[in-house]
């Protein structure tokens, strides 16, 4: 079974050497484990990869590249310089059998801090309940990497116009079709272009034509007076429960016509 060159992605059979790797695993029965890995060396058989020589790769849920440390000791070592920090952590990770130093515990801890994001340029806004009917905010999602950008503690027009100052990258603004949110975008950043979102265009052509059968609801009531359904326009499904909805229908008409 051959390895994968990382530069140029072609798979190499050709071993050429073999070297002893050690690392360190979580400890087991009050003693400190260390694995010793065999890895192979292999020739590139790309003859324009840069890369003559290369070591094969094991998954990085085992063990990641050049690490001293295995992918699960890593990460319960992140989570000790999280919670504890650099002095505190370095002495409850010895007590662990886990000796690591109080700065690789913070350079654990920065290499798997979030790198910094691309400025939003589309966004949406809507309004969210931290407690229904008694707390609101609004939340800003990034729509074209699809997650939440900030949340704001209210829904005032002044909250929404100070966010949108800080972020003057901001290009499409997704709203609901209410004046609040649209007036604070408008005073904000007059240049943004501002569109109703699919989903307040769906509610409100759904309450639209809600609105249109409400009113149409006698000259529906008057098609539905032959009291009975033909069964052959039903499915299969509908047939086997014709009998409840004819008594429905009939109930509808008895209701109407009281």
């Amino acid at each position: 079974m051959g390895s994968i060159c990382p530069d140029c992605g072609m798979q190499s059979r050709q071993v050429h050497s073999r070297y002893e790797r050690s690392v360190s695993d979580l400890p087991a029965h009050g003693r400190r484990v260390r694995i010793k890995l065999t890895v192979r060396r292999f020739r590139s058989s790309n003859a324009c990869c840069p890369r003559v020589i290369f070591a094969e790769r094991f998954w990085d849920e085992i063990v990641a590249p050049y690490a001293r440390r295995t992918a699960r000791l890593q990460t319960i070592v992140h989570h000790l310089g999280l919670a504890l920090g650099g002095r505190p952590g370095q002495g409850l990770a010895r007590r662990l059998l886990m000796p690591v130093s109080k700065d690789t515990l913070l350079r654990v801890v920065r290499a798997r801090a979030p790198k910094a994001k691309p400025a939003s340029r589309v966004i949406g806004i809507d309004d969210w309940a931290g407690k229904r009917g008694h707390r609101y905010g609004t939340v800003v999602c990034d729509l074209e990497r699809r997650q939440i950008v900030d949340l704001l503690p209210d829904r005032e027009a002044a909250t929404v116009e100070a966010w949108l100052a800080d972020h003057p990258a901001v290009e499409i603004v997704s709203r609901d079709r209410g004046g609040g949110y649209g007036q604070a975008v408008a005073r904000a950043a007059p240049v943004v272009v501002q569109v109703a979102d699919r989903w307040h265009l769906m509610e409100n052509a759904s309450r639209a034509f809600l609105d249109v059968v409400r009113r149409s609801m006698t000259p529906i009531r008057q098609a539905l007076g032959a009291r009975t359904i033909d069964p052959e326009l039903l499915t299969s499904a509908e047939r086997a429960g014709s009998g409840n909805l004819n008594r429905g229908v009939e109930w509808i008409i008895r209701a109407t016509s009281a």
